[in-house]
């Protein structure tokens, strides 16, 4: 293995000076400075990264936790935390915990022994060990996505409710007054945040937001797939689905197919979240989330805390999502479509 000290003899210089050009610390003349290039590209030298970073205490690493890497949803938040840390000479390390609490708590462990400078957290459905974990070995902690429960963190996130309650309004100003919900796990904040937008617009519009059209599962679509069927098979048969993830909305489509419904004809979909431009020819109306801003707001929080010499309080900051209208939603059979009133929220606010 090529050593300093070899770096050092070819170029004819000292090691202090090798360690200076390599590091970017004290003068070294620009003669010295080509010299040593030379000789680090002629012997193929590689620093000692780790133990530099071991003598810093610091790894310039950061640890990603997602629940599902195989949402589109996910991967372009993780392309935003990795866009924002590799500007600022920082590397990521991505974990998937599929929802499970308990892969999630091994993760961190893991993280923790890697000595990464701070974990970004997609939290499954209770964190609470997971966070007094990071905050035992005081390691600093930004959620993502879902709003934290407990505890005090910096966080990023959708706005769910406000999301959910779009969603719905423009369903019920098509004509809609059966409107069912499918979503995830009742334990995470964002099931419990779209089901509370439902429930308002349905409220406000003097509708009953009765309970068997209120479905909690799981964001995939083997679930998606299953709660439609029980919605089909009900005395009650809604006339639009809000689903709560696009996963969820796959599964909800495939039933509908295999029971001879079309989309919009005989059942409107609207979507919490879009896919990325290529995936397929945009047809469904979605609830558009800024996943990659989400990202990259995050690793900035997360590497601003890490830059500070001062406490800094924790921050909240919810963005907005939007409303695209496309053709998966319509007015019911023999009901005309009426006007949506004017609404508009701030892009940005923080807590």
């Amino acid at each position: 293995m090529t050593t300093l000290n070899d770096v050092a003899k070819l170029a004819g210089v000292s090691t202090m000076t090798v360690s200076r050009v390599i590091n970017g610390s004290g003068y070294t003349s620009p003669a010295a400075q080509a010299r040593v290039n030379q000789a680090i590209a002629e012997l193929g030298y590689m620093p000692n990264v780790l133990a530099r970073q071991l003598r810093s205490s610091r790894t310039k690493t950061l640890g990603l936790v997602l629940t599902d890497i195989a949402n589109p949803f996910f991967t372009t938040i993780a392309r935003g935390v990795e866009d924002a840390a590799r500007a600022q000479g920082y590397a990521v390390m991505f974990c998937n915990t599929d929802e499970s609490v308990d892969l999630e708590l091994e993760y961190v462990r893991v993280l923790i022994q890697r000595r990464v400078d701070g974990v970004l957290l997609v939290p499954a459905a209770d964190s609470s060990t997971s966070l007094d974990l990071l905050r035992t070995h005081k390691l600093p902690v930004v959620v993502l996505d879902r709003r934290l429960r407990f505890g005090e963190a910096d966080q990023v996130r959708a706005d769910s409710e406000g999301g959910a309650y779009d969603a719905v309004r423009h369903l019920i100003d098509l004509g809609h007054r059966e409107i069912a919900i499918l979503v995830g796990p009742e334990s995470v904040s964002t099931s419990a945040d779209r089901v509370a937008g439902y429930r308002r617009a349905m409220i406000e519009a003097g509708l009953d937001p009765a309970s068997q059209q209120i479905r909690f599962g799981k964001y995939t679509e083997a679930s998606g797939h299953e709660m439609t069927c029980h919605l089909l098979a009900a005395p009650t048969r809604p006339t639009a689905i809000f689903a709560g993830n696009n996963f969820i909305a796959f599964g909800a489509m495939q039933a509908l197919r295999e029971s001879g419904l079309e989309i919009p004809d005989d059942m409107s979909i609207v979507v919490f979240d879009d896919l990325p431009q290529g995936w397929i020819i945009p047809f469904l109306t979605v609830i558009a989330q800024p996943a990659y801003q989400i990202g990259k707001k995050a690793a900035e929080l997360m590497l601003e805390r890490l830059a500070s010499d001062e406490p800094i309080e924790p921050r909240t900051f919810v963005l907005r999502s939007s409303l695209i209208v496309r053709r998966s939603s319509a007015p019911p059979r023999s009901t005309s479509k009426q006007p949506a009133p004017a609404r508009a929220r701030s892009m940005e606010n923080p807590a």
